[in-house]
């Protein structure tokens, strides 16, 4: 394995961003390293997913490893050579590390052939918009591969470089964003009483989301609604509004809170709107799941922090952001982990991230135990 070649390819990846289901280049660099390799099967997923797998010998597991190929709408500050050179485009999030710690175990992978069963390394679109995820697990091309375990990983700024962090059941919250259209009837600002404003409404809405998300009684762990966007008639001094729309983010770290959560949403919402004359729309999109770890891949990805000598920090709490992972954990037995960044690593989602390559090999073992305990070892 040569870090340098890894190096090389993800500072490539990290240059040249794409956003979700945009990744045609992305995965045409992730295809070309791929091939050097000599995988005994290309499955192509959508329009840019790839799933590249190795055979063993003999029957056996079929074990999914899994990286994101999509960059963020976000304009890269950095000084770096190797920085974004697409306008309002980077990999803020470090789908490009993940990209390079798959491709790195790939390497091993073709130096080690499975003895039995299959190993499948998946490269997935779309995972910013929670469609990526749920796309593959209903394309008939994965479901054949009937995957037996499939593991992820996601870097974590703000922890110890190279720590590997755990939690059994929920690792990463449930979240979606509700749209709220609410239409009454335009009027003269002189004669608002001809008209049917939403003004109200929208008071009323906000204060009664924020006494829901606040119930004690009504939910099991946290759930949390975020107002991110509030649209209200236009700019014009002389008009009594008509129309208006509230965007809410919801979250909650179990997904039957969540299921709570937006039933008791939409009442309260069409409530307010039928008290106020107002006709209702709403919508949902980017809908992720909770991510729920299974036992026995947790206690695997443990087993294989303690044989390389890592520190593990097992969390209380699941993480508040969301991870299309998810819909994997809910068809099939998955493991998803942290990777730690550095403690003081520009966060997530932040201008100033760049992927730490420091931690790649970290990422590579891990992924690396896990297939030779489930496919190399003589004893399952």
């Amino acid at each position: 394995m040569d870090n340098k070649i890894l190096i090389d390819l993800r500072h490539k990846l990290h240059q040249h961003p794409e956003l979700s289901n945009q990744e045609f280049r992305t995965s045409e660099h992730i295809s070309a390293f791929m091939r050097l390799l000599h995988p005994d099967e290309v499955i192509l997923l959508g329009k840019t997913g790839k799933a590249f797998v190795f055979n063993g010998k003999q029957p056996g597991k079929t074990i999914v490893f899994r990286a994101e190929l999509d960059a963020l709408p976000i304009t890269e500050i950095s000084d770096k050579p190797h920085k974004s050179v697409i306008e309002k485009v980077a990999h803020s999030c470090g789908h490009d590390g993940h990209m390079t710690i798959v491709a790195g175990l790939s390497q091993k992978i073709a130096e080690n052939r499975p003895l039995r069963g299959r190993a499948v390394l998946l490269f997935q679109p779309a995972e910013e918009v929670e469609q990526g995820a749920r796309d593959v697990v209903e394309d008939p091309a994965f479901q054949k591969l009937k995957p037996d375990y499939i593991f992820g990983l996601h870097n974590v700024p703000g922890k110890e470089a190279n720590s590997i962090l755990v939690k059994s059941g929920s690792f990463a919250a449930a979240s979606t964003g509700m749209t709220i259209k609410l239409t009454g009837k335009t009027s003269h600002a002189a004669e608002p009483e001809n008209g049917i404003s939403p003004a109200m409404a929208i008071s009323r809405i906000i204060q009664r989301l924020h006494q829901l998300s606040d119930s004690s009684t009504l939910f099991k762990d946290m759930v949390l609604l975020t107002i991110v966007h509030v649209m209200l008639g236009e700019i014009a001094f002389g008009t009594s509004p008509g129309y208006a729309e509230i965007r809410v983010t919801l979250r909650a770290f179990e997904n039957e809170d969540m299921e709570l959560l937006t039933t008791n949403t939409e009442k309260l919402v069409h409530e307010i709107a039928h008290a106020e004359r107002l006709v209702c729309e709403i919508g949902w999109s980017e809908v992720f799941p909770a991510t729920v770890n299974h036992p026995e891949c947790i206690q695997m990805i443990e087993q294989s922090a303690i044989v390389l000598g890592l520190s593990i920090e097992h969390l209380q709490t699941p993480f508040k952001w969301s991870e299309d992972f998810a819909y994997y954990t809910g068809v099939y037995k998955g493991g998803f982990f942290g990777l730690g960044a550095g403690v003081h690593h520009p966060q997530l989602h932040n201008p100033e991230y760049d992927f730490p390559d420091e931690i790649i090999d970290t990422g590579i073992n891990m992924f690396f135990n896990l297939y030779e305990k489930l496919l190399v070892s003589p004893s399952e």
